[in-house]
C-alpha cells in the first residue's frame, strides 16, 4: 500500500519492484532497479522508445491497487508525442512520467532494449505423417443440360469414383467457394478433407500442399511452428513473451487478477489471442505461406493458460479442488477462438489431466510416451508451475508442484528473463571463490580474451534463472554455502566477493557495472523454488513405491536449458545416473506438433490422460514435510549416492541443516 511520501512500482515482465517517493520519474525508477527501457535521448522525450504502460487493476500479490491515473497527468512532450502519432494511444513516456501512487508498469517488447529470448525451437522427432486433413485431387463432369445436378453433387460423384470416398458431408463455406474453383480450374479441383467424411476447402487446379499450426501457450513464453501437413516439415518457427505477464508473472496472480478485477479474465483472454493471431501471422509470412491454407492448429497449455485461450473462468483453478470447467480434448473452429485463419479452420487442444496439470504435460507425454517403457521415467516439465509425471507402461502418475517464477530470474536481484547480456553459465573456482560467466549473446567465458568485445554495446545486464541455479550450486561445492543455505561469513578469508550484508552475507558475481550479487534472499527463494520441485517428485515416488527412478527427463525452455548436474547439485531434482539425465527440450510443443500431424495420436492421448493418476500435492499431508526435508542441499535427509560418484559434495558441517538455521537465527535474535 502507498503511504503518503512513497509508493510502490512493479515492473513486468522483469517482476522487479521497489518503493520511490512520489514524483519520481518512470525511468529512473526503472534504471535503478535495472530494468531494461530504451531511452537513447537521455530522457529529453525526443526517441520515443521509453513507452511503458501502466496497467489497471487490483493485485492481490503485490496487496496494491494500481492505475494509469497513478502516473499523474500528461505534459506538454507528451501532448505533443501523442498528437504526432510517436505515442500509441494508452502509453506513456518513461522518462516523463511520474509515480504518483502505487502502479504496476509493462515494459512492451518494443520498448526493451534486450528482448527475451524464446527458447522453444522445434526439435527433430519421428512422427509417422498422417494428419486429420487429406488432400483429393478430382476431375468433375462438366455441366450437362440433359442432366440436371448441381456442381456439388458432380464433385461428389467425382470422388467417389476417383477416390472411392463416399458419405460425405460438406462446409457451407466450401460451397460458397466451389463454384469460382471448379470453373477456375477447367473442372480439376484440390479438395480437403477432414476425418475422412468431411469436405472443409477447395481449390481450383492441383495443390499438394496444406499447413497447420501447433502452439504452445506457456505461462511465460508463447511458441509456434507452422507445418507442412503433408510432408510433417516445420517451415517456420516463432515466439513471443505472453503478454498476459503484464497481469500476473505466475499463474496464481494472474488467477488472483481475474478474481479481484471483473474484466480481468476477458483482457487477459483478449492478449493471449491477440498474441497467437500475431504468431500464426509473423511463421506463415516468415514461411511465405498465405494463412487462408493453415487449416488444423493445435494447441497445448496449463489449466490456466487453457481456461483463458478459451474464454473459461480461471477462478475455480484458485481455491481447491482446482476444478477444471472440462478436462476432456477441446474441437472447435478457430474462429471460436478469434483466430483469423481459413473459415473452415479448426484448432484443436490436447486434455488436461487435473486441476494443475494440464494439456501441456499432455503434450509432453505425447512426446516422450513413457507407457512403452519398462523403466520408470520421472519427467519434469519445469515452469512457474512444475508439472511431473512419474511412471512407465505398468503405472503413470502426475502431479504439479508450485516452484514460482525464480528458476526464470524473477524476484532475483540482479535477475532477469533469458536476453542478450544475462549471465546465464557459471563456475566457481573452489579453492578462490573465482568466478567465470559466459553470457546470452557471446561464445566466450569471461576470463577468455576478447569477451567483453564480444558482447558489444549492451554488456552484462544481469543473470537468467540458469545462471542463479550454477552460482548457487558453484558457492555450495565450494563451501562458501552452506547446506541449510546460509551464505557462510567465515568464506570471506578466502575472498573479498564474499560480503556482509546487515545480518547476513553476500556473493558479489560482476563488480563491474551493473554489480550482480548473489544475496542470501536469492539464495533463499531458489531453496523454496527447487524444494517444491524435489516433494513434488519425491511425492509421487512415494505413490510409486521406489526409491529410484531409471531416467530423468527436464522439458520446458527453462528445464531443457540448464545443467543437469548442478540442478542435481542443488537438488532440484532426485538422485540419478547423470548419463540418465537429459533434457527433453520443448516437449510440450513436440507432442503439439504430434497431434498435428498424426490424428491417430489423439485418440491415443485421450485415452492415456483417462487412465493416468492424478496426485494433488496441495491437500497432501506428505507433500510439506518433503518440501521442508528438500530445503537442504542437496538435501537434508536423502542421500545422492549417484551424484558423490562424479561430484565431491562437501561434508555436512556447522549449520548443515534447515534445524540448524533455525536456531542460529533464534540466537541471534537473543542477543
Amino acid at each position: 500500500m502507498s503511504n503518503d511520501k512513497t509508493a510502490l512500482v512493479v515492473f513486468s515482465p522483469s517482476g522487479k519492484r521497489g518503493r520511490f517517493p512520489l514524483g519520481t520519474p518512470v525511468l529512473q525508477a526503472a534504471r535503478e532497479l535495472g530494468v531494461d527501457i530504451d531511452s537513447i535521448c537521455g530522457g529529453r522525450a525526443r526517441c520515443g522508445r521509453c513507452q511503458v504502460e501502466a496497467v489497471e487493476g487490483n493485485f492481490a500479490k503485490e496487496n496494491i491497487i494500481s492505475s494509469p491515473d497513478h502516473l499523474g497527468g500528461m505534459g506538454e512532450a507528451e501532448q505533443y508525442c501523442l498528437q504526432r502519432g510517436r505515442l500509441k494511444p494508452g502509453h506513456r513516456l518513461s522518462c516523463q512520467a511520474a509515480v504518483e501512487g502505487d502502479v504496476r508498469i509493462d515494459v512492451p517488447a518494443s520498448s526493451q532494449v534486450h528482448q527475451q529470448v524464446v527458447r522453444k525451437d522445434h526439435e527433430a522427432h519421428d512422427i509417422e505423417i498422417d494428419p486429420v486433413i487429406h488432400l483429393y485431387f478430382v476431375e468433375v463432369p462438366q455441366p450437362d443440360i440433359n442432366v440436371p445436378e448441381g456442381d456439388l453433387q458432380r464433385l461428389l460423384r467425382g470422388l467417389e469414383t476417383d477416390w472411392s470416398l463416399t458419405g460425405l458431408s460438406w462446409e457451407f463455406s466450401m460451397l460458397q467457394e466451389l463454384q469460382q474453383a471448379l470453373r477456375d480450374g477447367k473442372w480439376q479441383v484440390t479438395v480437403a478433407i477432414r476425418d475422412g467424411h468431411r469436405i472443409v476447402a477447395v481449390w481450383p487446379g492441383f495443390r499438394d500442399r496444406l499447413f497447420g499450426v501447433a502452439i504452445d501457450v506457456g505461462s511465460t513464453t508463447i511458441a509456434a511452428h507452422l507445418c507442412d501437413l503433408m510432408s510433417g516439415e516445420v517451415l517456420a518457427s516463432s515466439g513471443v513473451m505472453n503478454p498476459q505477464i503484464r497481469f500476473g508473472e505466475d499463474l496464481m496472480s494472474r488467477v488472483s487478477y481475474a478474481m479481484l478485477n471483473p474484466e480481468g479474465a476477458g483482457q487477459m483472454t483478449g492478449a493471449v489471442r491477440r498474441a497467437v493471431n500475431d504468431l500464426i501471422s509473423d511463421t506463415a509470412s516468415r514461411a511465405e505461406v498465405d494463412t487462408g491454407a493453415v487449416l488444423e492448429l493445435t494447441l497445448v497449455g496449463n489449466p490456466v493458460m487453457h481456461h483463458l485461450l478459451l474464454g473459461l473462468d480461471p477462478t475455480p483453478l484458485g481455491v481447491a479442488p482446482f476444478a477444471l470447467a472440462t478436462d476432456q480434448a477441446v474441437d472447435i473452429p478457430a474462429s471460436e477462438l478469434a483466430i483469423e485463419l481459413h473459415p473452415c479452420a479448426r484448432a484443436y487442444l490436447l486434455p488436461c489431466i487435473a486441476g494443475h496439470v494440464g494439456a501441456d504435460t499432455a503434450g509432453v507425454m505425447l512426446a516422450e510416451t513413457p507407457w512403452c517403457e519398462d523403466e520408470i521415467s520421472l519427467i519434469i516439465d519445469v515452469g512457474t508451475n512444475a508439472e511431473i509425471v512419474l511412471g512407465n507402461r505398468e503405472r503413470l502418475l502426475a502431479a504439479s508442484s508450485p516452484t514460482g517464477p525464480a528458476f526464470e530470474g524473477a524476484q532475483i536481484s540482479g535477475g532477469q528473463r533469458a536476453a542478450p547480456g544475462a549471465i546465464e553459465r557459471v563456475r566457481i573456482d573452489p579453492e578462490t571463490l573465482e568466478p567465470r560467466f559466459r553470457v546470452i549473446g557471446s561464445e566466450l567465458w569471461s576470463d577468455q580474451p576478447g569477451f567483453r568485445e564480444s558482447l558489444g554495446e549492451q554488456g552484462v545486464t544481469g543473470i537468467c534463472g540458469s545462471g542463479i541455479i550454477e552460482a548457487i550450486a558453484g558457492l555450495y561445492l565450494a563451501g562458501a554455502v552452506l547446506a541449510d543455505g546460509v551464505i557462510d561469513g567465515r568464506t570471506a578469508d578466502r575472498t573479498n566477493r564474499i560480503e556482509a550484508d546487515e545480518r547476513t552475507f553476500s556473493y558479489v558475481l560482476h563488480d563491474s557495472e551493473p554489480r550482480i550479487v548473489i544475496q542470501q534472499g536469492d539464495v533463499r527463494a531458489v531453496q523454496l523454488a527447487k524444494a517444491a520441485l524435489y516433494a513434488g517428485a519425491r511425492l509421487l515416488m512415494d505413490r510409486m513405491g521406489v526409491e529410484r527412478v531409471d531416467r530423468i527427463r527436464l522439458a520446458g525452455a527453462f528445464g531443457s536449458h540448464i545443467d543437469v548436474k548442478y540442478a542435481m547439485v542443488l537438488g532440484m531434482i532426485p538422485d540419478c545416473d547423470l548419463d540418465r539425465v537429459s533434457s527433453a527440450n520443448n516437449a510440450a510443443g513436440t507432442g503439439a506438433r504430434v497431434a498435428l500431424l498424426n490424428r491417430a495420436s489423439r485418440a491415443e492421448i485421450e485415452r492415456r490422460v483417462r487412465t493416468i493418476e492424478k496426485v494433488e500435492t496441495a491437500v497432501d499431508p506428505t507433500f510439506q514435510q518433503h518440501f521442508v526435508d528438500a530445503m537442504g542441499l542437496p538435501h537434508s535427509t536423502h542421500a545422492y549416492p549417484s551424484l558423490a560418484r562424479v561430484v565431491e559434495l562437501p561434508r555436512p558441517g556447522p549449520g548443515a541443516s534447515p534445524r540448524d538455521s533455525r536456531r542460529r537465527g533464534r540466537s541471534r535474535r537473543r542477543r
